[in-house]
């Protein structure tokens, strides 16, 4: 496959982890050196087969790449750093308990400039019951450490919505957070899906009132902290936006390469094998979907109304060839006198209130 000239972006998948946590569906396996090293092998067969031009976004997830031993990880940064246009973000993914000094160095030395590290929650109780390593405290040290090497953007992960949870363990959760200081924080309610530990355990998402209350007290602490709200999981302090993340929002094509990512190049999206035999065989591409002018209607409302801002009218008239307005005027009344939508000559964007039941919103607009 051929990298189009619109594809500005990269995200890499490290699907190797020490330890798999007992709630997450993404594509993992345990690390083992016999895997990892024909793994970035052909990894990097595939990052040339797309012959990128210089990337204004690259994003390193996973798994955890942080697991790779130093030497890989090395080589994956050097490999990676080359195709980072000069001021371009460079984001990777961390785990408290392997981002190392060594790790934290290499990264300042290849030019990663965004640092995202999955704290998940500030009570150790509650870390020990999904199945993470690491204590606060050792967060805590980390991000400092992160200071001392020079990166100057950090997203930190937390969830909520945990078996049990109470609004006080939530707000002070959040206060920790904030007492942190980075630039961004990624928010999430703990989803149980099919497949994983927890799934299989019977365990229950926690219910829409409780989540609800506990979103709601979320979004006061951190717009009170100074952060904003710019999309649904996603607050950041002025100016500190996920550039990356804003790609896959606006529905802009991007390049995903490794084991199970996904990718949106040329008109198409595909997702890649999440089979490590195949994939080293070099069968790289598992799905592909050719996107007609329904499913970019589908795609574009989807993505751009996550974000606070919503989207233009003028860009969707010119992409759709249709009024907006003209074409959903009931639905738009009736959105905007219940408080959950918003609309005027230039945007069209869902409240408060409409973002947290966008899925059900966005489907008559389908």
């Amino acid at each position: 496959m051929t990298n189009s000239t619109k594809n500005k972006s990269l995200y890499i998948h490290i699907p190797f982890c020490e330890h798999i946590c007992p709630y997450c569906d993404f594509t993992k396996l345990f690390y083992l050196q016999k895997f990892s090293k024909p793994y970035l092998e052909t990894l990097f067969k595939e990052i040339d087969s797309y012959h990128l031009n210089k990337m204004e976004t690259i994003y390193i997830g996973g798994g955890t790449p942080t697991s790779l031993s130093d030497e890989e990880f090395e080589m994956l940064l050097k490999k990676v750093s080359s195709l980072l246009k000069d001021g371009g973000e460079f984001t990777c993914e961390a785990n408290v308990e392997n981002l190392t000094p060594q790790k934290l160095s290499l990264m300042a030395r290849y030019g990663v400039n965004r640092l995202s590290v999955g704290i998940e929650s500030t009570h150790d109780e509650r870390l020990s019951q999904i199945g993470r390593f690491h204590s606060f405290k050792h967060a805590q040290e980390v991000i400092e450490e992160a200071r001392k090497a020079g990166i100057k953007n950090i997203n930190v992960d937390l969830m909520y919505g945990f078996p049990g949870q109470t609004i006080d363990e939530v707000k002070d959760d959040v206060r920790n957070i904030i007492k942190l200081n980075t630039e961004h924080v990624s928010i999430y309610s703990l989803i149980i899906s099919p497949g994983t530990l927890f799934f299989n355990k019977n365990i229950k998402e926690q219910n829409s009132d409780d989540s609800r209350l506990f979103y709601d007290t979320i979004l006061k602490m951190m717009r009170d902290a100074g952060f904003e709200r710019y999309e649904i999981s996603n607050f950041s302090k002025p100016g500190f936006e996920s550039k990356h993340n804003l790609v896959y929002w606006h529905n802009q094509e991007y390049c995903g390469v490794g084991l199970g990512a996904s990718g949106y190049v040329n008109g198409e999206r595909y997702k890649n094998t999440p089979s490590l035999d195949v994939y080293i065989k070099g069968n790289f591409v598992s799905e592909t979907e050719k996107v007609n002018q329904k499913l970019l209607h589908e795609y574009f409302l989807m993505t751009h109304l996550r974000l606070k801002e919503g989207f233009s009218l003028k860009e969707y008239n010119n992409l759709f060839n249709e009024d907006f307005y003209l074409k959903y005027r009931d639905l738009i009344h009736d959105y905007v006198s219940r408080g959950l939508a918003k609309i005027d000559d230039e945007k069209f964007a869902f409240t408060d209130d409409g973002l947290i039941i966008m899925d059900s919103l966005i489907l008559p607009l389908f």
